[in-house]
């Protein structure tokens, strides 16, 4: 038999073929040769500008700041989630990113005007257990006065080994008394699912709001218990989900799919980046109606769970567009126990598609990032045939127009009123109704407009920010005086209207108030509970949950909810 030959050589196809690896082996080995030399190039460069500083400034040099500040600033050319952690700042990081434990007494703190005020406590830990109120103001941690002291600083001082003792002095509103408080410190945990209950119709919730250690764990046993129940459907709200660990976002699909489905696929530079991630459980419930709540905060996991399962036709999305996270980040251990955090590659969702909306490599001319261009979108398809979209988050299915505060109420929380309001209510009753069904009555919401009557609220309406701009624009141009009644009079309108914000806005007001009074009561089961009523995503998740029809019309793509133009256009759904 004839060796095959190239019609242009004379020589067997075989050898060619060595010929030709041996050629690109080379190339590839002169390269990597090349890399190695401008990296120890560059490193001997970078080391030598570093040594002629700290031995030979004017000034005395904090090197290893200005170590930190150089690293930092090497990164930030790349993307926001590579990252330098110094070995100071090890603890935090494994609590933001890994691990929902550490020792302490279970509370989030906040500073006002140098002031350190009880937050938050959270419901079974320490500081709760011991009275500690949201709104107690902190003076004393074991005799140090905290005046002057940054919020860090507090959380240090407050966080220890568990079992040990911690004194703090309280000053109350409305209480003439300081007051004293001795606690030990205990493991707080922060699970991934701070809750999960029925809703009406037999239809479980489960919040989950990261995805830390044991996420999917706390899913699964979070549903099996709701499956004691007459379980009909289940609502998977991970809205303002930041997201955490890929490994257990795949873990959470694999309880909603079949085993050996793939959930998402890592695609990175080096071959050894590039992942398939596949189911490899037997699925909980391959069959349960399944919602997942995502909003504009949805991000990174909680993208891979909403786009697998919507890629799969195994869920209604519904919401509003999420973040648009879709890079992978390892972590890498370095000398003196710090740490690097690297974006080692992209995920790319069942249907192939990758959400990241923002283009880190390719910026414009002056550096800034840019989102991928509307031109660049793909159109993908689920396994049922329905378009989805890549770059630039995942889409809902069905859209539901966000809430967005007047300025008025953005006004009030952001000065604390309605904060210091509900301190003061709690502090004055002793109980309150059920969560899920108190609300403040007319006489309750006036006493809170009396409550205002002698605190400043002032704010600027978009038509007062017009009308001064008008005003500056003609008295530039000297023509005020020809318009000044005129001018006189609608400012007048303007500041009469801005009067009745407070009744105009008043359900509105109330909402937001009346979550921050049941929070005092039942913390932040309670806050939950307490905005179920109001919560027109979840309104309209169990309106579909509970029709077979509409659900099953949705996952094919039939209808009204079939998506109406790619990323860019209005995304909406109306239900019949």
């Amino acid at each position: 038999m004839k060796q095959s030959s190239d019609s242009r050589s004379n020589k067997p196809a075989y050898k060619r073929n060595i010929l030709l690896g041996a050629v690109a082996i080379a190339l590839v080995s002169l390269s990597f040769v090349e890399d190695l030399f401008q990296v120890s190039k560059n490193l001997d460069i970078f080391a030598s500008v570093y040594k002629n500083l700290s031995i030979n400034y004017v000034d005395n040099v904090n090197s290893s700041k200005m170590m930190k500040t150089g690293i930092d600033a090497m990164l930030e050319e790349l993307d926001p989630y590579t990252e330098y952690i110094p070995e100071s700042d090890i603890e935090d990081y494994k609590l933001k990113y890994v691990s929902t434990q550490y020792g302490g007494i279970g509370a989030t703190i906040s500073n006002r005007d140098g002031k350190v005020i009880v937050a938050d406590p959270y419901e079974g830990f320490p500081a709760q257990k011991a009275g500690i109120r949201a709104g107690d103001q902190i003076l004393e941690i074991n005799g140090v006065s905290l005046k002057g002291k940054a919020n860090d600083q507090v959380s240090t001082m407050l966080k220890g080994s568990k079992g040990t003792a911690v004194k703090l002095l309280l000053m109350r509103p409305g209480t003439p008394k300081e007051i004293e408080i001795n606690l030990q410190r205990e493991e707080i945990r922060q699970d991934n699912v701070p809750y999960y209950g029925m809703l009406e119709g037999n239809v479980g919730y489960i919040k989950l709001d990261k995805f830390l250690e044991n996420s999917a764990q706390e899913v699964k046993s979070a549903l099996l218990d709701l499956k004691k129940s007459d379980l009909k459907g289940l609502v998977l709200d991970l809205r303002y989900n930041g997201g955490g660990i890929l490994q257990e976002a795949v873990k959470i699909v694999n309880l909603f799919v079949d085993k050996g489905v793939t959930v998402v696929i890592q695609k990175g530079r080096n071959r050894e980046k590039s992942i398939t991630y596949n189911t490899f459980n037997t699925p909980e419930e391959a069959t349960l109606p399944l919602i997942v709540l995502v909003n504009n905060r949805s991000a990174s996991a909680s993208e891979i769970v909403a786009g697998s399962l919507q890629d799969l036709d195994r869920a209604v999305v519904i919401g509003q567009r999420s973040f648009g996270k879709g890079l992978v980040q390892q972590t890498f251990n370095l000398p003196y126990n710090s740490l690097v955090k690297v974006t080692v590659a992209k995920y790319y969702t069942p249907s192939g598609r990758c959400i990241q909306a923002l283009d880190y490599t390719h910026r414009d001319s002056e550096g800034s990032v840019v989102k991928v261009a509307d031109s660049l979108i793909t159109e993908y398809k689920t396994k049922a045939g329905r378009s989805v979209y890549d770059g630039s988050g995942i889409y809902p299915d069905v859209f539901v127009k966000p809430v967005k505060y007047s300025l008025i109420t953005q006004t009030l929380a952001s000065k604390y009123y309605i904060f210091d309001y509900a301190t003061l209510y709690r502090n004055e009753r002793a109980s309150i109704p059920d969560a899920r069904t108190f609300k403040l009555t007319d006489a309750e919401y006036a006493k809170f407009i009396a409550y205002l009557s002698n605190r400043d609220y002032n704010y600027n309406t978009r038509t007062e920010r017009i009308l001064n701009e008008l005003r500056d624009e003609a008295e530039r141009e000297g023509k005020m005086t020809d318009i000044k009644t005129e001018f006189d009079a609608l400012k007048a309108k303007v500041s009469y209207s801005k009067k009745n914000d407070l009744t105009q806005f008043k359900e509105e007001i109330k909402k937001v108030l009346e979550a921050e009074i049941v929070s005092r009561y039942f913390f932040e089961k309670g806050r939950l509970e307490q905005g179920f009523k109001y919560d027109a995503d979840l309104s309209e998740s169990l309106r579909i949950i509970n029709n077979k029809t509409v659900l099953a019309s949705i996952l094919n793509g039939e209808g009204n909810y079939k998506s109406i133009g790619k990323p860019g256009a209005d995304f909406s759904a109306n239900a019949q």
